[in-house]
């Protein structure tokens, strides 16, 4: 029979749990050791991953030390235990590293490694998905659909982080200022578009001061234009006046009666309450005067012209430009996509939104035009060109809170042509806004994911406009603000393509959508009551300060706009640091 003999036992005599620190064997006192961190949460990964061979765990399985920094071990792998566990950004000191000398080692498998198949997009399709191989290069996954491939996983180029489609061919240069800031400019208040967002202030109705000009009936055959009968877009000659707020005759006039508090008109009041949604940098001039507030604009400036594709996820670019010091560097954007830049779509849409409302109304040909209480202001004694149809309403809105506040703002307001048979257009009824949407190429970068017009929009109509919604949001609720403002009963959108996507001189007129700019307001989820209580805040923002000039600037690349202090002599041409204008993208 086998004899068993009890292990000795320590025992503790000074009490306590465990045995006594003096008489325990030094062999189990882990002397000289480094604390190591852990975590109950760590999980107990693959002592050796056979079938991960990297290249570090070829060194690992031929006993050599591990690269610094390598791509191999049990956070590499095939997507498992990529969590790195506690402690382990600490130095091991457990970590064994081989320094006999190795030159009598020699490696029995010399062979390559087999590439993956059956992993990812190419699931046994033997790569027909544009060639997305697993070799020698570290498991690219690039070449879906046709890309090219990039040497190294998503996880192991960027430490895990996820990227878009085609991220790394995306323009992501920063955009210009439309002002230059000039170093003696002090900026007094910043407030970003999120607080913007929260505002909210109701209106009622407004009261008509005035109203001057003649429209034009509008021609109801532009409604029945389809793709298979489109028009060719006409080059017009006609004058339309775009004059800012202190230019303007009738406005200085109801200014020296002191009938409001705030004078603007309709084009830069829509920007400033829909300022949330905008992308492209803009500036507004403010010129307090005693106790009213003037908002003007430059000339030349970012509200002269119409933006294209402002809120699609990759907005067309300016290319940039050429830098002096390597003059053999290729442009950002080719020659043959000049047409497509940022400036040239937006002079483009400006030039169409023009002609579409000059070409769309009758002229010569009954129903006569209606002409309103007074003649245009701007037209005058010397000019010869014939005017456009246009019709200007001088309103005034209640902005207090309390019945005792006194803050009313007086905004010029603009109207197209008259509906025919809907009414007296000097009493409001049947007043028309004509705007145009532009297609310029599809397949082009800035292009948002638009569908084809001629294919689309006779058939689906609705997802060409829930595409232009998205891409155009800024544009579009500028422009059903503008409606709501001068009273219009319906808002025409004309479609208008070019005649070959690489000719930007020639359009044609593809169909005409006819809305009510309210109900347009609750599809494109565009807040009036947001839109004045940011008027609000700006005006009791304004009239804080002293008398003077100031401009507030919408940022280039955040959504926050900044309110700065100005000379009085900026933008007047005796400024030349001042009124200079900066390359903005719009």
């Amino acid at each position: 029979m086998s004899s068993f003999s009890l292990p000795p036992i320590h025992d503790n005599p000074d009490g306590g749990w465990g045995p006594s620190t003096s008489n325990f064997p030094d062999q189990f006192k882990f002397k000289d050791i480094p604390y190591a961190p852990y975590s109950k949460s760590d999980k107990l990964g693959r002592f050796a991953d056979w079938n991960d061979l990297s290249s570090d765990n070829r060194q690992n399985v031929a006993g050599l030390p591990p690269t610094q920094g390598g791509r191999g071990g049990a956070q590499s792998g095939r997507g498992r235990d990529r969590n790195q566990a506690f402690g382990s950004g600490t130095a091991s000191a457990f970590a064994y590293f081989h320094v006999e000398d190795e030159s009598s080692f020699s490696l029995v498998d010399n062979k390559a490694a087999p590439p993956r198949r059956g992993t990812g997009f190419n699931r046994g399709r033997g790569n027909a998905r544009g060639g997305a191989s697993y070799g020698a290069r570290g498991g690219a996954r690039g070449g879906i659909r046709g890309g090219p491939p990039f040497r190294g996983g998503a996880a192991q180029r960027g430490g895990g982080q996820r990227r878009g489609w085609r991220d790394w061919e995306k323009n992501n240069r920063t955009r210009e200022s439309s002002v230059v800031i000039s170093p003696q400019w002090g900026m007094l208040e910043e407030i970003e578009f999120h607080r913007l967002a929260k505002l909210r202030l109701e209106v009622d109705e407004p009261e008509e001061l005035d109203s001057y000009g003649r429209l034009f009936a509008y021609d109801k055959s532009y409604d029945r234009v389809t793709t298979k009968t489109e028009k060719p877009l006409q080059l017009v000659d006609r004058i339309k006046y775009n004059t800012t707020t202190s230019d303007d005759p009738v406005i200085q006039q109801l200014a020296s009666t002191g009938i409001a508090k705030v004078y603007t008109t309709d084009v830069i009041l829509s920007v400033l309450m829909c300022a949330p949604r905008s992308v492209y940098p803009w500036d507004i001039v403010i010129v307090r005067e005693g106790d009213s507030l003037f908002l003007d604009k430059r000339d030349g400036g970012p509200f002269d012209t119409v933006t294209v594709n402002e809120n699609a996820a990759d907005p067309p670019q300016d290319p940039t430009p050429p830098n002096p010091n390597n003059p053999t560097e290729k442009p950002a954007v080719p020659e043959t996509a000049a047409i497509n830049t940022a400036t040239s779509l937006s002079l483009e849409a400006t030039y169409i939104n023009q002609n579409f409302g000059f070409q769309s109304v009758i002229e010569n040909a009954p129903p006569p035009p209606a002409d309103f209480a007074n003649p245009n202001p701007f037209y005058g004694p010397e000019e010869t060109e014939p005017l456009a149809s246009c019709g200007y309403r001088y309103r005034l809105f209640d902005l207090g809170i309390t019945e005792d506040e006194d803050i009313k703002i007086c905004v010029r307001t603009e109207v197209d042509a008259y509906i025919p048979g809907s009414g007296n257009p000097r009493d409001g009824q049947g007043l028309v806004t004509i705007r145009a949407l532009n297609e310029f190429d599809p397949r082009s970068q800035g292009a948002g994911g638009a569908p084809d017009w001629r294919a689309k929009l006779d058939s689906q109509r609705g997802a060409v406009v829930a595409t232009e919604m998205k891409n155009n949001s800024c544009k579009l609720a500028k422009w059903t603000v503008q409606s709501v403002l001068a009273g219009a009963e319906l808002m025409k959108v004309g479609y208008i393509s070019r005649a070959n996507p690489r000719d930007n001189t020639r359009h044609v007129i593809l169909s005409t959508a006819s809305m009510r700019p309210t109900d347009f307001a609750a599809q494109l989820n565009v807040s009036l009551a947001n839109g004045w209580g940011i008027v609000r805040t700006v005006t009791d923002m304004c009239m804080k300060m002293p008398e003077g000039k100031y401009v507030l600037v919408k940022d280039p690349n955040k959504p926050v706009i900044r309110l700065y202090s100005v000379p009085m002599s900026t933008f007047t041409g005796d400024d030349d640091e001042g009124s200079d204008v900066g390359s903005g993208e719009e």
